[in-house]
């Protein structure tokens, strides 16, 4: 048994932000109805597929889940899912909150079918500011957060993107806990509640977090921006035969690295003496690292730092992380059989748990895979689904369909 079982999750999300963390709740145990129109989640067809609508992205962050088609803007599709609502533990989308209201699926008329309902709404940007009703995706949020900035910043060169949907799954972590802890909440006294997570602050969070520095203080005390962070010299290394990656930040760690280099002595130089100084003096540490590096291989580099008991680790592509020893042996990469799909490559949960574990039960679904039987499970007759479908309100393939 995991430790979600029992709990029961409405799916309004589309993209990634949303569904990243309908799925973390998923693999926790939560049965996770995903809400679909009949486009279904654009995401659908990103990526290599072997069938239509079934895209390696959707893949990837959308198992454990049942899917239903459900047409909100006619009446019949806000009743089946307000149905679907009254049984639910937490209700989640990433739509506008004034899409929603002219949906009929606001936080009140939710509330109005289930008072314990935990109404969490991923958005933009809070919704008491200016930018409350702009939209929103992960590109601008790494923008508007500074994240690009501090790029070009620390590098020198043109503002960028992190490759990777860094805000939607770093704001879909934010989610995650606030859902969790609304559940604490509402196992504890049976009050549900309205959250709203924005991108925009949870990012500001993260950036500043690190960087507001001097601004901590009222007046400040110096100026935003964490020297390290933003050093030009924070990067992999350059070894004999290669690259490394590795950081020394304790006074003990360094002291192990000198006395293994034969090189005890520089702890008395000021600018290496304390973490403060090194700190302060990050270009010169940097400089005397990328010049040390060079002059072993990284076979060598990696022996030595371990013995110092030093974070180092090789710098990985994405071709040699799926090789990584590591990954494998913690059985990181699992295989999936799928009905129709065949076998799939799916990431385990990362965390480990005691007495309930994370777990892959359910391969992604296909588009309205689950209709029938969950608006049957909602109290819905064979003749009232069929009338459904016939109305353009769902869609709900027989056995066999895909």
């Amino acid at each position: 048994m995991s430790a979600l079982n029992g709990i029961r999750v409405l799916d309004l999300t589309a993209y990634l932000l949303g569904p990243f963390a309908t799925q973390i709740l998923g693999d926790m145990g939560a049965d996770v109805i995903k809400v679909e129109s009949h486009e279904g989640d654009i995401v659908r067809g990103i990526g290599p597929t072997r069938s239509p609508g079934m895209g390696g992205v959707f893949q990837q962050n959308n198992r454990n889940k049942r899917s239903i088609v459900l047409d909100l803007k006619q009446p019949a599709g806000r009743d089946a899912l307000l149905r679907l609502a009254a049984t639910a533990d937490v209700f989640v989308h990433n739509m506008r909150p004034a899409a929603m209201a002219r949906l009929g699926l606001s936080y009140e008329a939710v509330a109005a079918v289930n008072a314990g309902i935990v109404y969490a709404s991923a958005v933009g940007f809070g919704q008491d500011g200016p930018y409350a009703a702009r939209p929103a995706l992960d590109d601008l949020m790494q923008g508007m957060s500074g994240i690009a900035g501090l790029y070009a910043r620390a590098s020198g060169g043109e503002p960028r993107y992190i490759p990777m949907a860094m805000a939607d799954r770093y704001t879909g972590t934010v989610l995650v806990n606030a859902i969790l802890g609304a559940l604490v909440h509402k196992l504890r006294t049976g009050q549900g509640q309205a959250l709203e997570v924005p991108m925009f602050e949870s990012l500001a969070q993260g950036v500043l977090g690190d960087h507001l520095m001097g601004h901590s203080f009222d007046p400040p005390l110096g100026p935003p921006g964490y020297p390290r962070h933003l050093s030009p010299d924070r990067r992999p290394f350059r070894t004999l035969d290669g690259w490394l990656c590795a950081f020394l930040i304790s006074d003990g760690q360094w002291r192990a690295v000198l006395e293994r280099l034969g090189q005890p002595e520089l702890m008395q130089d000021p600018r290496f003496s304390s973490l403060q100084a090194r700190t302060e003096h990050s270009r010169e540490v940097y400089a005397w690292l990328d010049a040390t590096f060079r002059t072993r291989s990284t076979e060598q580099w990696l022996a030595l730092l371990g013995e110092a008991d030093v974070p180092a680790g090789p710098l990985h592509t994405l071709e040699s992380l799926l090789e990584d020893p590591h990954l494998k042996a913690v059985g990181f990469f699992q295989r999936l059989e799928h009905p129709t799909e065949g076998t799939l490559v799916t990431l385990r949960p990362p965390s480990r748990w005691s007495r309930t574990p994370a777990e892959v039960r359910l391969p992604p679904p296909h588009l309205g895979e689950h209709s029938a039987e969950l608006l049957a499970q909602a109290g819905y007759s064979r003749a009232d689904i069929d009338a459904l479908v016939a109305a353009g309100v769902t869609v709900a393939p027989r056995s066999g369909d895909g």
